[in-house]
């Protein structure tokens, strides 16, 4: 049997003179990129539970210049596809000082096959695909950042359904829900091999991190949320399962060529017959003690600094304790944040849950966290971890001290002498987007908690305060990219932003003795409803922002613009 694409390739990470390109076979074989400029290389697969796969380092590229590629299997070319009406994928290795284009959006369904209704609507990365391939010479993003739930572990489609009642039946748990690795590897399938999404990623770098849906809805929401996971007899097959996917479809290719080199786990999975052994054991560890693995990571285009920070699995969940981040993740992310002054002049930080929400909604989970650690007694507790688990109540606002902390960090970054010009918080989840602008009292500069005000909703050129904090500091969310949105969330995210929601948002935070947050923020822009992305042009220490929509012709529609 001749070796074939199963997936891909993906064009991964990219600098002026590298690059990787992840690509799934169907048995093993040597991979080769081979570029039309002389740039290349090639990898041997490895195999992780019956799946072949490589991460393919190209070298030799030349900063500041476009060159098509191909991939070849045991010397035979598979990519392009024979008779695609796609142009040529391409590998675009960025010059110093070049203009940066970052598009971003999170919560993507898989396009569904066209003898089944499609209930969402037009996929947005599809129309922007669709949009590059018409003018490959445009204007096309940089980078695409996808903030989570590239896959629907818990919402199957009809497709997937029918395979797991034909493998297993649907009657045991967890029913229409993946159950295991090879139900993983399925939907990324179904997910990545829509053509003109394959094409886009082949085209396109790509940074991503998982968010709940990736594994399970409200994944680690709460200590007693895990503990009555693993409770279950499916669940540890399921999140072992999940975490060995992650980090072979999406985690692997976020690292440099560097970072893979020096990794561990790489090499126990690459340099083996069979990796999945070594594999199951590093998801097994990560899953006991979230601690032993960091998954989020930085990625530097020129001036430009993107920290990708992991929201989900890094979490401390005791109640006493409890923390977004564990000490390890929150000292790397300050560390990062902070390191080589002056040499920054945008900071992008990654959460897939937005740091800034409306304001009810900001309020309401500060105010129920205090009530699950007892701030009002044991029955009141009972009810808060009820009411978070069937509201979704564990954004940054549900980590009241980790949100602080992070606040404090951001404000510290912002007023630095030799700061960047903006500071801007890249998020999803919420199936909505919308943009925020953080303010801190005078003289707020990253040293204390003091209590700022609630801000008032309003337009443009928001006042950030008269203190130091001088960086444009924004909460940018953008989601859903392809999903459905229910008229009850865009009348209660609507209603989130109100003057009247603000006021009983502090009625519930004064019931949980919580203390005003230490930044004030307001929306600028939004709530938008409808599939999305959101593309940020860096020039300089200047930015733009534009929301853009899908339509039914399979376009995008400008819907905002503003520039910092």
């Amino acid at each position: 049997m001749a070796a074939a694409l199963r997936l891909g390739p993906l064009l991964r990470y990219t600098d002026g003179s590298s690059a990787t390109v992840w690509v799934e076979t169907n048995r093993p074989c040597t991979t080769e990129v081979r570029c039309a400029d002389g740039a290349g290389g090639t990898a041997r697969t490895f195999q992780v539970a019956g799946h072949h796969y490589a991460l393919v380092g190209v070298e030799g590229l030349t900063a500041g210049t476009a060159t098509a590629y191909e991939v070849l299997l045991d010397g035979t070319r598979v990519w392009p596809l024979p008779g695609s009406p796609l142009p040529p994928s391409v590998i675009h290795a960025p010059a110093a000082g070049d203009d940066l284009r970052v598009a971003f959006g999170s919560c993507r369904w898989a396009t569904r096959p066209s003898d089944e209704k499609n209930r969402v609507g037009p996929d947005a990365l599809d129309a922007l695909a669709r949009r590059i391939a018409a003018d490959p010479e445009g204007e096309r993003p940089d980078v695409l950042i996808l903030l989570g739930d590239q896959v629907y572990a818990d919402e199957t489609s009809p497709a997937v359904r029918r395979r797991i009642d034909a493998r297993r039946g649907l009657s045991d748990p967890p029913g229409s829900q993946v159950a295991d690795y090879e139900e993983y590897t399925w939907l990324y399938y179904e997910s990545w091999l829509d053509p003109e999404v394959r094409w886009l990623l082949s085209t396109v770098p790509s940074a991503m991190v998982f968010d709940d849906h990736d594994v399970i809805d409200d994944w680690n929401t709460s200590a007693a949320w895990v503990s009555d996971m693993r409770a279950t007899g499916w669940w540890r097959e399921r999140i072992v399962s999940a975490l060995m996917s992650y980090w072979v479809y999406q985690h692997l290719g976020n690292l440099s060529p560097a970072e893979l080199a020096a990794d561990p786990v790489h090499a126990a999975v690459r340099d083996v017959p069979d990796g999945t052994d070594a594999l199951r054991a590093f998801a097994a560890r990560a899953d006991a003690g979230p601690a032993s693995v960091r998954w989020s990571y930085r990625r530097d285009f020129g001036r430009v600094r993107l920290l990708m920070v992991d929201s989900r699995a890094a979490r401390v969940l005791d109640e006493q304790q409890r923390a977004m981040l564990d000490p390890g993740t929150a000292a790397w992310l300050r560390e990062q944040a902070l390191d080589a002054p002056g040499t920054c002049d945008h900071l992008l930080v990654g959460t897939s849950l937005p740091w800034l929400l409306p304001h009810l909604v900001h309020d309401v989970e500060a105010w129920d966290a205090a009530l699950c650690r007892g701030v009002r007694g044991a029955r009141w507790a009972r009810f808060g971890e009820w009411l978070r688990r069937r509201a979704d109540l564990e954004h940054w606002a549900a980590f009241t001290e980790s949100f602080a902390e992070f606040t404090d960090l951001v404000a510290e970054v912002a007023s630095a002498p030799d700061g960047p010009a903006t500071v801007l918080v890249l998020s999803g989840d919420v199936h909505h987007a919308y943009v925020a602008e953080a303010r801190w009292p005078a003289g707020a500069d990253g040293g204390g908690r003091g209590g700022g005000g609630d801000g008032a909703d309003g337009g443009q050129g928001a006042d950030r305060g008269s203190g130091s904090v001088s960086a444009h500091v924004l909460q940018l969310t953008c989601s859903p990219v392809h999903n459905s949105v229910p008229l009850s969330m865009r009348v209660g995210f609507r209603f989130g932003w109100s003057a009247a929601a603000r006021a009983l948002g502090r009625r519930f935070a004064r019931h949980g003795r919580v203390p005003r947050p230490p930044v004030s923020w307001r929306r600028t822009g939004g709530p938008w409803f409808g599939n999305q992305i959101m593309t940020l042009t860096l020039r300089g220490r200047d930015a733009t922002l534009r929301l853009e929509q899908a339509r039914a012709d399979g376009t995008l529609r400008m819907r905002f613009e503003r520039s910092e």
